[in-house]
């Protein structure tokens, strides 16, 4: 009687306590039981608690610069410091390009990690690395973050998981193995276009909402025929896809996420009227309204001529717009709730070359990470005097993708399975850097 009162209310319940009589007879001692399970729940996927409800993932295509960003040298010999001035930002000590004023107002909200670094000098390689947390592989295609965030947390107010701005930036940020599914749905058109309209949210002319409800059951029941007769990831990923195109023509609430013409004008101005601001506001938008994971792009940053006028005709106007996206984050109450990642392929090479830009260089270069459970006004890592190599605390993709999953209450020690029915890690040989976390 006492050992059952003691076993009640613990893991070992009365059922489990009646179960132990059973195993014994089967030769298990209480002791071996107890240790059998020790040994289950110490193999147990981890319970993280979400520190973030979505990200935002800026991207920067081409491989942004750190020397003429986040991570100037202005001490250095000018062959490697460049052309651009540096200024002071609210950190003591720390600077950023000339091109970052407002953004170095705000360094007291965000982290830079100045000693991001990997291999792969190749765009697609690079752009694969920072969108999945693996290096390339010829035998399997690996999922992107926002595949990933999509399969684990699913949709949430009828809106996509993942949403891609305006479109899918690289192979490398689709589903990879996973089912189609679990890629981005893109949008088709550019926000910042005075005529921009989400493709497929609207119903055809002439189509009514009934007539509309009429050709969804006919088409579930012609569905339903093919499902029963063959499977497939295509036409189970079809079908998803319908499910979620009819959730966001049925919900006005979904479709007013995307619709940017009714945002105050004045703060459309504040963000810039033009691709950096109008990505990024829309980005915000559809987080607020419920999407897990959203991508965008911005720029072109392969500036292997004329580094300088390549920089100031591209770097003020995502200035304006990230300053503008932190702060309203900030005064909507989203900002500790929603995780802001800029990132790029690679860094570009310490010197100047011939032709006044900069080469691919992935070995020690700059990612920013803000919001969502991350240190506010903190410089993570170092490069060396010349921006060469990382110096202290160099960071990997694998440790950058665990971090990031951490964050999203998502175990990336969990495996996940591959079309072979092969357990793969979400990310392998990777850590959360705890370093990073508020």
């Amino acid at each position: 009687m006492i050992l059952l009162k003691r076993c009640t209310g613990s893991p070992l319940d009365r059922r489990n306590f009646l179960h132990v009589g059973a195993v014994g007879a089967l030769g298990l001692t209480l002791e071996q039981f107890l240790r059998l399970r020790a040994a289950q729940a110490a193999q147990a996927p981890a319970v993280i608690k979400p520190r973030a409800e979505a990200c935002i993932h800026i991207f920067l295509p081409g491989g942004m610069a750190h020397q003429e960003s986040w991570d100037p040298k202005p001490y250095a010999p000018v062959e490697y410091r460049g052309e651009m001035r540096s200024i002071a930002t609210k950190l003591e000590g720390v600077q950023f390009n000339e091109c970052l004023p407002k953004t170095a107002a705000l360094a007291d909200k965000i982290t830079v990690a100045r000693a991001m670094t990997h291999g792969e000098a190749a765009h697609e390689r690079g752009t694969h690395n920072m969108f999945t947390g693996y290096r390339p592989s010829p035998a399997l295609k690996y999922p992107s973050i926002g595949s990933v965030v999509s399969h684990e947390l699913g949709v949430r107010n009828n809106l996509p998981p993942y949403v891609a701005v305006p479109s899918l930036p690289a192979q490398e940020a689709g589903s990879g193995y996973l089912s189609s599914s679990f890629a981005p749905f893109s949008l088709g058109s550019d926000p910042a276009d005075p005529g921009f309209k989400v493709q497929d949210l609207t119903l055809p002319g002439g189509v009514t909402p009934e007539r509309f409800a009429t050709r969804r059951t006919m088409l579930d029941a012609v569905n339903a025929y093919f499902a029963a007769k063959e499977k497939s990831d295509n036409l189970a990923a079809m079908d998803s896809f319908y499910q979620r195109a009819y959730g966001l023509i049925a919900s006005e609430k979904a479709r007013a996420a995307f619709d940017i013409h009714a945002e105050d004008p004045k703060l459309r101005d504040q963000y810039g009227r033009n691709a950096a601001g109008q990505r990024m506001l829309l980005a915000r938008r559809l987080v607020e309204a419920g999407v897990r994971f959203v991508t965008l792009t911005y720029g072109g940053w392969d500036l292997h001529n004329g580094i300088t006028a390549g920089t100031r005709s591209q770097l003020p106007a995502f200035d304006q717009a990230f300053a503008a996206l932190i702060t309203d984050l900030i005064d909507r109450g989203l900002f500790d709730s929603t995780l802001v990642m800029v990132s790029s392929e690679f860094g570009r090479t310490p010197k100047i070359n011939a032709t006044a830009g900069r080469d691919h260089w992935p070995k020690v270069f700059s990612v920013v990470l803000a919001g969502g459970g991350i240190k506010k006004g903190f410089i993570y890592g170092k490069s060396d005097a010349t921006a060469s190599e990382p110096e202290e605390d160099a960071l990997t993709v694998e440790d950058l993708a665990h971090t990031v999953y951490h964050c999203l209450g998502i175990d990336a020690d969990k495996k996940l399975m591959s079309p072979g029915d092969r357990p793969i890690d979400i990310v392998r040989e990777g850590r959360t850097r705890q370093e990073l976390l508020a």
